[in-house]
């Protein structure tokens, strides 16, 4: 609803000068409202959301290249890492950006042996991939013929203090903490909580 206010002098209705004035008033009165609403979305982008591109085959089946997605920069700011949850995050020695999944926060002891991630020695159901590992053992064959963990590049099987040990779903070709070591959690840009390119594939990510 609009509020109008009168001044104390009288001004005749059919002064010349009101249309020019109201248009006026309300051209910047729309010009304020436009740009305070864009200084919000740019505002709420940097601090809270972030759109990446997914490169690369290391998650799929899930994530596909040329994917977009937004990325949940704050959650991260109120609480650690959850397993499960696909995270995307820096890496310095690489000079660009990964998207995997957590596997272990810290204090987890992780065992990764062929098909089979154990955490504190309890196997894990990783259905985010259960289909192609069903594919590959009902053909006798093993899905991770990569790498298996601890290894001689990461000899340590327990997850320190504020880092996570990620996996990337399409295990024999990620490049992922059974080569890169624990990721901390400095370098975590945020969680990957939406899929919204293409538009047929257009999805809230489940963690």
């Amino acid at each position: 609803m609009e509020h109008q206010v009168q001044s104390e002098q009288s001004v005749p209705s059919d002064s010349p000068q009101d249309p020019p004035k109201k248009e006026k008033s309300e051209a910047l009165e729309w010009l304020k409202a436009i740009v305070i609403a864009v200084v919000l979305v740019l505002l709420i982008r940097w601090l809270f959301f972030a759109p990446f591109i997914v490169d690369g085959p290391s998650m799929q089946p899930n994530f596909h290249t040329g994917e977009r997605i937004i990325v949940n920069k704050i959650i991260y700011d109120i609480r650690g890492p959850k397993h499960g949850e696909v995270v995307v995050f820096h890496v310095p020695s690489e000079g660009r950006d990964f998207i995997k999944r957590v596997i272990g926060v810290p204090g987890d002891e992780v065992k990764v042996e062929g098909d089979t991630v154990t955490v504190n020695g309890q196997v894990i159901q990783e259905t985010y991939i259960q289909d192609v590992l069903n594919e590959k053992h009902n053909n006798n064959e093993l899905y991770n013929i990569e790498a298996n963990f601890p290894n001689e590049q990461v000899p340590e099987g327990t997850v320190p203090e504020g880092f996570v040990f990620v996996l990337g779903d399409n295990r024999s070709n990620s490049t992922d903490s059974r080569r890169i070591g624990y990721v901390p959690y400095g370098d975590i840009i945020g969680r990957a909580d939406l899929v919204f390119w293409p538009l047929k594939d257009i999805e809230f990510i489940k963690h």
